[in-house]
């Protein structure tokens, strides 16, 4: 099979997002002058390692924030950012924040998830998150696509749960990693090996 995107794929649903899976799952939180805000992103990941860097990706927007969503919103506002890390046993926290709230209504309480503050930046993070990643932000850039921005920031601080440093290493197999596949469809991954390079 074979198709252009502009055509269509003729299937009864699009099989992009199963294409490019498993994705992690940044779950990013901020804060504005309207308040705070927690939203789970699929196109996500880390991007460099000295510094430490990550990017998101918004793909939508709200009538309430003319263009874009909230976390874009307050970022281009703040330059700051929180990405927290889920592990399996928040699935259900994560989905209950990626429900289409107004803007100024805050994720953390309407699903019941509980906020602490960042050590270097002004923003909320997920208290039981995994890890979170305090971020400044560097760039926000318009992509091909009407709603479609990319943010890049820089990793100022990073919290790890003190049970998921496992022997000196970050392992989340107990849980797994929560991850984004196509469709509805998550998973956690908790199978792992390991290869060394030629």
């Amino acid at each position: 099979m074979f198709y252009r995107p502009e055509a269509g794929h003729g299937l009864p649903h699009n099989p992009l997002n199963a294409i490019v899976a498993p994705r992690p799952i940044g779950w990013i939180s901020t804060r504005g002058h309207l308040g705070d805000n927690l939203a789970p992103y699929s196109f996500f990941n880390l991007t460099a390692y000295v510094p430490p860097q990550v990017m998101f990706a918004s793909t939508n927007a709200k009538p309430d924030r003319p263009g874009t969503k909230d976390s874009v919103a307050q970022i281009a506002e703040t330059r700051v950012f929180c990405v927290n890390i889920a592990d399996g046993a928040m699935r259900d926290q994560v989905n209950a924040s990626s429900a289409a709230l107004p803007a100024g209504v805050s994720e953390f309480e309407a699903a019941g998830i509980e906020a602490a503050e960042c050590e270097t930046i002004d923003c909320p993070r997920v208290a039981g998150a995994a890890a979170a990643l305090e971020c400044r932000m560097t760039r926000i850039i318009r992509l091909a696509g009407q709603a479609n921005i990319m943010v890049l920031g820089v990793v100022t601080g990073i919290h790890l749960r003190e049970d998921c440093v496992i022997d000196g290493r970050f392992d989340l197999r107990r849980n797994g990693w929560l991850a984004r596949l196509g469709y509805k469809d998550y998973t956690a991954v908790t199978e792992t090996f390991e290869m060394e390079r030629p």
